[in-house]
């Protein structure tokens, strides 16, 4: 491969260099085990993957020969092979290839598995769709990789975004035993009722600070692209599925959350109950939905979720024609607290953490009424800027990651 030939992947690299800060550094940057030969970062769009890859070039690689940057969904590549282009990046010195958008590349995981085997001087990170399902089959990268997960802003790196207030992470027993705490070093800092509530509308996805068009705007042609390029690219979904998955989504994003008739959404959409759980799973994945299991769910009904919500508030304020307050409310909860726990739906209260906590979602009038007596019960309250004992302002649950 002659050197003009990769002036535009070069380029286009300087180009994102220029443009990216290293001011700020979400949680899984330092989480990174950066010298890993082969690195997986997943999540869904728009929440920092790219910014990530490029801050660690910028940082890191001050000789521009050492570290190449491409995506696999640039037009570039539909003339010219990957396996060209790293080779000639190894032959003049390059260590360290940084992907993104590896679901465009077909057989993918052969290419890595390959490219993991046939450079061992280089070190790979890539990123993908959280669409991508990593199996045993293609190349079995499943023991040569590490593999993370990078979920939207947390409320706790929101208010540092923000350059309001920078706290560290906080486990969950210690939200439940030092948020009267937090709450002070926070609302010193802060109208932090107001803040949060700006979060809930926009604040989720890092992309929110960038110019152009407006963030709403910004966040349907996200869901867009994720339904209409990255699902198709890796379930092969036919453009009758895609139609049907979109209307899935605003109908879902329409209702507020309840046990779901499946029977019924299926043929709203005209399709068969194995293809419409097959499309809700995916949506899923892709990050647009979050299905709440049933607290002792069997084989026999997990294919059946308890309770359905948009993925995040943002995207419920985006996608929804109404956003009842109850709904952000658990909608919030349930986000921040799936990032490194197991949440389901219980018999009594709202939601059960790792099978142990118990919580009830509300504004600031809400009593322990539903759940009282029961051991490890929290009430998670809105619209209070400091609580007491097992009543826990609900922003406090944004600073688990």
């Amino acid at each position: 491969m002659e050197s003009q030939e990769l002036q535009r992947i070069y380029e286009s690299q300087e180009r994102r260099l220029k443009s990216v800060e290293t001011r700020f550094h979400r949680f899984l940057h330092s989480q990174i085990n950066w010298n890993a030969r082969l690195i997986s970062i997943q999540g869904a769009r728009g929440t920092g993957k790219t910014t990530m890859l490029l801050q660690r070039i910028k940082e890191m690689f001050p000789q521009p020969e050492q570290a190449l940057y491409a995506s696999l969904d640039n037009l570039w590549f539909a003339n010219h092979s990957l396996l060209d282009l790293v080779d000639y990046h190894v032959m003049h010195g390059g260590t360290h290839l940084f992907l993104d958008e590896v679901h465009y590349l077909k057989e993918w995981q052969t290419t890595l598995k390959n490219l993991y085997d046939d450079y061992p001087q280089l070190s790979i990170v890539y990123t993908g769709s959280s669409l991508l399902k990593i199996s045993k089959e293609g190349g079995d990268l499943s023991r040569r990789q590490v593999i993370y997960s990078l979920p939207g802003l947390s409320f706790r790196e929101y208010l540092a975004f923000e350059q309001l207030v920078a706290l560290p992470v906080l486990s969950l027993k210690e939200i439940h035993s030092e948020h009267v705490e937090l709450a002070r070093k926070v609302t010193t800092s802060c109208a932090v009722q107001r803040v949060f509530e700006q979060y809930l509308v926009k604040g989720y996805y890092p992309f929110y600070k960038e110019p152009g068009d407006g963030y709403e705007e910004r966040l349907l042609q996200i869901v867009a692209q994720v339904l209409e390029s990255d699902y198709p690219a890796i379930d092969d979904a036919l453009p009758s599925t895609i139609h049907k998955a979109r209307r899935m989504l605003m109908i879902l994003a329409d209702n507020p959350p309840q046990t779901p008739n499946i029977t019924k959404l299926c043929l709203e959409l005209e399709t068969d109950r194995k293809q419409g759980l097959k499309m809700l799973y995916a949506l899923e994945r892709a990050g647009l939905l979050s299905l709440l299991e049933a607290s002792g769910a069997t084989l026999k009904n997990l294919s059946r979720p308890a309770k359905i919500y948009c993925e995040n508030p943002n995207l419920m304020y985006a996608l929804a024609s109404e956003a009842p307050i109850g709904t952000i409310r658990e909608c919030f909860f349930l986000n921040q607290l799936r990032s490194g726990h197991q949440v389901v739906y219980p018999s009594q209260g709202d939601f059960l953490v790792d099978g142990k906590y118990l919580y009830e979602i509300g504004g600031r009038k809400k009593s322990f009424s539903q759940i009282k007596d029961v051991p490890d019960s929290f009430l998670a309250v809105d619209n209070t800027e400091i609580g007491r004992g097992n009543r826990i302002p609900l922003w406090c649950f944004g600073f688990l990651y």
